[in-house]
């Protein structure tokens, strides 16, 4: 175009004043759009696809203004006017993993459909219209996820882990899974597993007794180096629909606490000791069952114990505990697991000042189970935890990922308040929800964040107690948090050495707050060493409230607990009985140790 004294000239981001041209043909485009979504009955989900439809249409329809001459013949005269793709083949979606495919497996007689990219046949960037080599407009998405994140904060092999972690899905389908070699090999080693430990034998279903199904769970292992170590599949049993008495009696486990974790990060913070993080690698094998159990695929007589039975939790757990006692460590009476080894099923941390008696530990362990060293810990429970000399950062940022890519709302435009503070919810407020199950599925998953955001908690309490009347009302206010929480992905915990050991904690009551039953609401939060460890949400409806407020009581009356009034400006506990706004959400949060390793600079 320069050749024939055409000048090319940029306009300045979000001033659409001065490229009216632009502006009217990109008008032309969303109409158009709109125009093939409402009379084709397609999800807005597929509005990219439709645009660029709509721009191939366009190019290959004869134009007034170029006297019904049509535009892609005049600028390529000597390419076909409709093209194939290079593969023989259909562009499929997928509505399980919400991708694309190319297959060839279509039941349908129509001929291939043709790329909605003009740019496949094109083998330079000179022919390319202005708007494909110059990139994507930021006003496209005026509010992209990368605005939210930043890794210059990270080590590089912190920030190794981090990118390994989140190029990693999931599958939600078996059908998924068995198209991808690597899942599909660590079904093989699950199924491989299972037979070298006699976990079943093939016999015929005796008369009066009943099966339970199975169904596949899948997690992803990361090594020492920040690289994905193993895909591990589990074949998990539908513990669910055994019977009490019948096919399982005991069920209890020790396992760690949230709040005794947080205690654990803050400890080794304060002792600027280093975390290792093991893996026992089928550890529910290893646990004797008593009873006789009926799985319907594999079908069979399970020797030991399977993942998913009520009762594997304690057969596991018994024989780990005999493993650790064997060695000479003691089980905490305050909670069960100690302070150098927190278990949770099959993830064991470990820390300690004494290097040698940590790596004899570890030695002692491989010896008794099939141990994994998986180094210093990266990731424990779905939390990302960040190692440095400074402290300890604990945060769900892939975790929050996934709920915003599930839920479609990653391109969201992000708000500094999870909740209007003028809104109250109440029962019936609104049209009831067609789907039920999504609005429970999220607010669950909203409640596994709080175990990090303590500045969500008392909004997940609320959209919680509308579970089983719920309306489009409620389903606003948890569209709200999810995008609160965007503006704030990596948003965790700091864990430090503060110089002192001591014990504080703020409660506050909000009178009678509820507009439904008048009900008041009460929140806690409790820091040891200045590191929030602990912190709950109390409706006066909760069950055995009265006993904790009578062991609170004898606990002041004997000298051992000091009260002190708190004024409102310095009142933290704020944040779990009502709904702030923006700059006090911002001020109690940083007294929290509320930390942000992702926060752009």
């Amino acid at each position: 175009m320069s050749q024939h004294g055409i000048l090319h000239q940029s306009s300045c981001a979000h001033t659409p004043q001065q490229n009216g041209v632009a502006e009217r043909k990109n008008r032309h485009l969303v109409e158009i759009a709109r125009t093939l979504l409402l009379h084709s009955h397609v999800s807005f989900r597929f509005w990219e696809d439709v645009v660029l439809t709509v721009c191939y249409l366009i190019n290959r329809m004869p134009s007034s203004i170029l006297h019904d001459q049509i535009p892609h013949s005049l600028i390529f005269p000597t390419q076909p006017l409709y093209f194939l793709p290079p593969r023989k083949g259909y562009r499929c979606y997928s509505p399980d993993t919400h991708r694309y495919f190319l297959s060839a497996d279509v039941p349908d007689d129509s001929p291939p459909i043709p790329s909605i990219s003009p740019t496949l046949t094109l083998s330079s960037t000179d022919h390319l219209p202005i708007a494909l080599w110059k990139g994507n407009r930021s006003t496209c998405n005026p509010h992209p996820i990368y605005n939210f994140l930043s890794y210059h904060r990270l080590s590089s092999s912190y920030s190794a882990f981090v990118s390994t972690l989140s190029s990693v899905s999931l599958p939600k389908s078996t059908s998924e899974t068995l198209s991808h070699l690597g899942w599909r090999q660590a079904m093989v080693d699950e199924m491989a597993a299972l037979h070298s430990n006699g976990k079943w034998d093939l016999v015929s279903l005796p008369p009066g007794k009943s099966t339970i199904g199975c169904r596949w769970v899948y997690t992803v292992k990361v090594g020492p180096d920040g690289q994905v170590d193993r895909l591990k599949a589990r074949l998990v049993a539908k513990g669910y629909t055994q019977i009490y008495g019948c096919d399982y009696d005991d069920t209890f486990s020790p396992v760690a606490k949230i709040a005794f974790v947080r205690l654990y990060l803050s400890m080794t913070a304060m002792c600027h000791w280093p975390l290792y993080q093991l893996d026992i690698k089928n550890v529910f094998l290893h646990g004797e069952l008593l009873e006789e159990v009926y799985m319907e695929q594999p079908p069979g007589f399970l020797h030991r114990s399977l993942y998913g039975l009520k009762q594997s939790p304690r057969a596991w757990f018994g024989r780990f505990s005999s493993a650790v006692q064997e060695f000479g460590m003691l089980r905490s009476e305050a909670d069960h697991s100690c302070i150098y080894l927190v278990v949770y099923v099959d993830d064991i941390v470990i820390t300690d000042s004494d290097q040698e008696g940590i790596q004899r530990l570890k030695q002692h362990l491989f010896n008794h189970f099939q141990t994994k060293d998986l180094g210093k810990l990266k990731y424990f429970l779905g939390l990302e935890i960040a190692q440095s000399s400074s402290g300890v950062v604990m945060s769900q940022r892939k975790y929050v990922l996934d709920i915003l890519e599930e839920t479609g709302m990653l391109e969201c435009k992000p708000v500094d308040t999870p909740m209007n503070p003028n809104v109250k919810l109440v029962p019936g407020m609104g049209e009831p929800l067609r789907d039920p199950g999504r609005y429970q599925r999220l607010v669950g998953k909203l409640n596994y964040l709080t175990i990090t955001r303590p500045d969500i908690s008392f909004l997940v309490s609320v959209v919680s107690q509308f579970l089983q009347s719920l309306c489009d009302n409620h389903w606003d206010v948890v569209i709200r948090i999810l995008r609160y929480i965007k503006g704030t992905l990596g948003q965790g915990i700091l864990y430090e050495d503060r110089g002192h050991t001591q014990i504080v904690g703020y409660t506050d009551a909000d009178w009678a707050g509820s507009p439904s039953d008048r009900c008041s609401t009460s929140g806690y939060c409790v820091f040891i060493g200045g590191n929030l460890i602990s912190w709950k949400i109390f409706h006066e409806r909760i069950k055995h409230i009265e006993v904790d407020c009578h062991f609170i009581r004898e606990k002041i009356a004997s000298g051992c607990v000091f009260t002190s009034f708190v004024n409102s400006n310095d009142q933290l506990a704020n944040i779990f009985t009502k709904s702030l706004r923006g700059p006090r959400i911002k001020y109690i949060c940083n007294k929290l140790g509320a930390y942000d390793i992702y926060a752009p600079a």
